[in-house]
């Protein structure tokens, strides 16, 4: 290769770099914004508060719904385990939930960096791009810095797989015994990284199939003794809770949508995946990532169409997918004997040639394809340069927009007027005297009240017909709830039937791109009752 040639890769490899490093930049601008955040962002983080602070009082939350507080859970307990002993040094708070969720998917990134590096011709600059290329990622981008479970759980799979596909082939007991327990604290965060160690057992067993099925005993024995005691512990909740309640609708046309959005987002990356597996199913052994993304995409993406998924349920395949582009780049970047292979007849000096080119185009494409960005203040002259203007809010680009059903209406940054909204709730809440209903926890928990159902997990209860609701819906009926708040109407029909025959819609709160609806209990006459009428502390 000529000197020019050789001076065009490294341009585009340093271009590439850069444009994964500004995405990078954004990433930590966002995290350090939410990380502050005192309200839930995305729904659902209340309750995984209020959980974190049950086990730091070594209380389950998996309990019997049809009493007060009507209170449970769906979330494995590991995650919520980790961040207990902050409860006990700062008290009930986002920011270090968050600020572990955020260190997991850096955790991840560096993970895949390391795997592509050992596996694909140790090429330290490929392996760079592949990590950074990880928390490019939309539907990572959405899901790290969040008080969610979700990228603990990716962390220990990705932490597993890597490990295991050293380990197993090398007959290294104790790596592989390590690999699987980090298996078992994937499942034990979140119930979906069944999926992955689904795929691993898979793999040990198409290359060793006795030593997979002892292995296997061993994993099966591990995890089984976990759930006997969490059943045992909590009298028969955990299994209503976490595994019966947690079987929802499918929607297909939002896992179409959510399907047809990762390849539009990553197809860049997933096309010389997709060729390393093809490589490996016809030439060579399957890998564990080969198989890991086959199971993760599948599964993982028929998952994300139930109510409640989203993209994050993408994101197991999105490190998958980073690995095995990853090492594909590598080994073509390196003359690798297996890459005429690939191409038929064309011989490695041409292909090798070409891919010094092509190699970098593909990352640098890749992080245009998955652009999000802040649109002003010191992004201004930036989101200008690129040709970007807002698209999902009025200071916010993210290339996947938001009208995929399923896709996170997450993402752009916070301003004061979130802060002030989020004030205001509270402020609402302290004035009562009564207990409130609040769709979402991170209100109650601030003001210092009983958090008081999850209305998520009532609605699946009550489809699989494990929740009647009884006293729920006459404390409702008896206007016991100074204020009831609600954002998606998530509670079930017969709950939100009680709510509005009895309480009257007062005044709307926009906070993070949300209307909060406050609702005050009705007169007996039928008309809306005032503040006073509702016994508010001066």
């Amino acid at each position: 290769m000529n000197g020019a040639s050789r001076q065009l890769q490294t341009a585009l490899m340093l271009a590439a770099t850069v444009a994964l490093l500004f995405a990078l930049l954004v990433y930590l601008l966002y995290a350090a914004n939410l990380i502050a955040f005192p309200y839930d962002y995305d729904q659902g983080e209340g309750f995984e508060l209020h959980d974190t602070v049950l086990f730091s009082r070594f209380q389950l939350p998996y309990r019997d719904t049809e009493h007060y507080p009507f209170y449970a859970s769906n979330y494995p307990p590991l995650f919520h385990m980790m961040a207990a002993p902050f409860v006990w040094l700062f008290g009930p708070s986002y920011w270090y939930g968050r600020l572990l969720g955020f260190l997991a998917s850096l955790i991840s990134a560096c993970a895949i960096a390391y795997a592509v590096y050992r596996d694909g011709e140790r090429q330290r600059w490929i392996a760079l791009l592949a990590g950074l290329a990880f928390l490019s990622s939309n539907f990572v981008y959405h899901i790290g810095p969040l008080f969610r479970q979700h990228t603990m759980m990716v962390t220990f799979e990705t932490l597993a797989m890597v490990m295991l596909a050293g380990a197993f082939p090398k007959r290294d007991k104790l790596g592989i015994a390590a690999a699987l327990v980090l298996l078992i604290c994937a499942g034990y965060t979140k119930q979906l990284a069944a999926i992955t160690a689904a795929s691993a057992l898979v793999w040990m067993f198409l290359r060793a199939p006795v030593r997979a099925i002892r292995w296997a005993l061993v994993f099966a024995a591990g995890g089984g003794a976990a759930f006997l005691w969490l059943n045992v512990a909590s009298g028969g909740q955990w299994w209503i809770q976490a595994i019966v309640a947690n079987v929802n609708d499918f929607i297909p046309d939002q896992a179409t949508g959510l399907f047809i959005l990762w390849f539009k987002l990553h197809g860049l990356l997933l096309v010389p995946a997709v060729l390393l597996l093809i490589y490996e199913l016809y030439f060579d052994r399957l890998s564990i990532y080969s198989v890991w993304l086959v199971f993760s995409a599948l599964f993982g993406g028929l998952a994300s169409g139930t109510w409640g998924a989203g993209d994050s349920y993408f994101v197991t395949s999105i490190a998958a997918v980073c690995i095995l582009s990853g090492i594909f780049c590598s080994r073509l970047l390196t003359n690798a004997p297996r890459s005429p292979r690939i191409i038929g007849g064309a011989s490695i000096a041409r292909f090798s040639r070409a891919g010094l080119i092509i190699v970098p185009l593909l990352y640098l494409g890749y992080a245009r394809a998955t652009l999000k960005m802040p649109t002003d203040g010191a992004f201004e002259p930036v989101a200008k340069a690129l040709g970007v203007a807002a698209n999902v809010r009025e200071n916010f680009f993210d290339s996947a927009t938001f009208l995929v059903g399923g896709y996170a209406r997450i993402g752009y940054f916070l301003t004061d007027a979130d802060w002030e909204a989020g004030a205001e709730i509270v402020r609402l809440i302290d004035q009562t005297v009564k207990p409130v209903l609040s769709e979402e926890a991170g209100f109650t928990i601030a003001a210092g009240r009983d958090v008081v159902t999850n209305p998520t997990q009532l609605r699946n209860l009550h489809l699989a017909g494990h929740f009647d609701g009884g006293q729920l819906i006459e404390m409702i009926e008896r206007g016991e709830f100074g204020i009831v708040i609600m954002r998606a109407h998530f509670y079930p029909p017969p709950v939100l039937a009680a709510i509005g025959n009895n309480y009257e819609h007062t005044l709307t709160i926009h906070m993070n791109g949300f209307d909060y609806s406050i609702f005050y209990p009705k007169e007996p006459d039928g008309s809306e009752g005032t503040p006073d009428d509702n016994r508010l502390l001066d």
